[in-house]
């Protein structure tokens, strides 16, 4: 995850990688048809299964991302929220 993107927020984040993570489990069905489907020579139906295990990997990145931009999320939210009663409770104590 080390990559993180200027000016972008972390919902953000989470819907730009659960689209390419959909977009990526759609490949993968495509490529699981095709090995199911078609009648294939040894070298394509190679390449189409080692097409297939970097679509897996790809996907178990981006689940892995989306486990901590969630998590983050989760803080942020948090955050919030806490911010929020604590000024609710500054304010309830001046105005008293």
């Amino acid at each position: 995850m080390g990559k993180k993107r200027e000016g972008l927020s972390v919902a953000r984040e989470i819907d730009e990688l659960e689209e390419k993570l959909s977009l990526c489990r759609q490949s993968m069905e495509e490529v699981d048809l095709k090995l199911r489907g078609e009648k294939l020579s040894h070298e394509g139906r190679k390449s189409l299964e080692r097409e297939r295990n970097l679509l897996m990997t790809k996907a178990d990145n981006y689940e892995k991302e989306l486990s901590v931009l969630r998590k983050e999320n989760r803080k942020n939210a948090a955050l919030a929220v806490a911010m929020v009663l604590l000024i609710a409770l500054i304010y309830t104590c001046w105005t008293m």
